[in-house]
């Protein structure tokens, strides 16, 4: 999680009165596609984030179709649009997000190591599923990056594994505290240093330049 997400994190929590640890309560806003779509032709057109706290393909998704909804808003009133998730349900919207004017897809991947991943994300589909999805939207024609945020044990060697599924890879580092318990537990500490960020950066860079991927540190 970023500090920035993290900061927002805590206020929804005081916004909306829920109690329970972030990640663990989600609000279903059932009536964001007929707001998005009074809005859609109000607003200057820009491009769109979904999303940037909140994953837009989580469990309930698949009950609601919201994101579907609103994709198909956008797609229809031309808005350039950023998809970033963890999740290969997006592949279910292909669709619409094949054949958007200006759609791209990210996806957040941590590490190439899947045992790590399961210590900092239980609950989030393996990180092969999430290279699986990324190789076939790239392979249906669409513009997909990784976002590497945060740089856990293992991100070093995503580059490889990225290879002819990403037009791009993104790289940050992350608000450590959040988990910080989560790295003493498991005796990872050193991977919350300014130098393991640094070396991890470096070793992407190399990976990327190896492979030909254009790539970019945000911090």
């Amino acid at each position: 999680m970023h500090a920035c997400t993290f900061c927002y994190a805590r206020f929804m929590k005081r916004v909306t009165g829920h109690t329970e640890p972030w990640g663990m309560f989600v609000d279903v806003k059932v009536n964001a596609a007929e707001l998005l779509e009074v809005e859609a032709v109000r607003k200057r057109r820009d491009r769109v984030w979904v999303s940037g706290v909140c994953d837009p393909y989580q469990p309930l998704e698949e009950r609601y179709l919201l994101t579907r909804r609103c994709l198909e808003i956008f797609s229809r009133h031309c808005w350039p649009v950023t998809v970033q998730t963890r999740s290969p349900l997006v592949l279910r919207d292909l669709d619409i997000i094949a054949s958007a004017r200006d759609f791209e897809v990210g996806f957040s991947v941590t590490t190439s190591d899947d045992s790590v991943r399961r210590l900092f994300e239980p609950g989030a589909p393996p990180v092969g599923e999430r290279i699986a999805a990324l190789d076939e939207l790239h392979r249906a024609g669409v513009r997909t990056f990784a976002m590497i945020a945060p740089m856990l044990p293992g991100s070093d060697a995503l580059a490889d594994a990225l290879v002819g599924k990403v037009d791009s890879i993104l790289a940050d580092s992350m608000n450590y505290g959040y988990a910080a318990e989560v790295y003493r537990r498991h005796g990872l500490e050193r991977a919350t240093t300014s130098e393991f960020f640094l070396e991890t950066r470096m070793h992407l860079a190399e990976g990327c330049e190896r492979q030909g991927i254009p790539f970019r540190a945000l911090c």
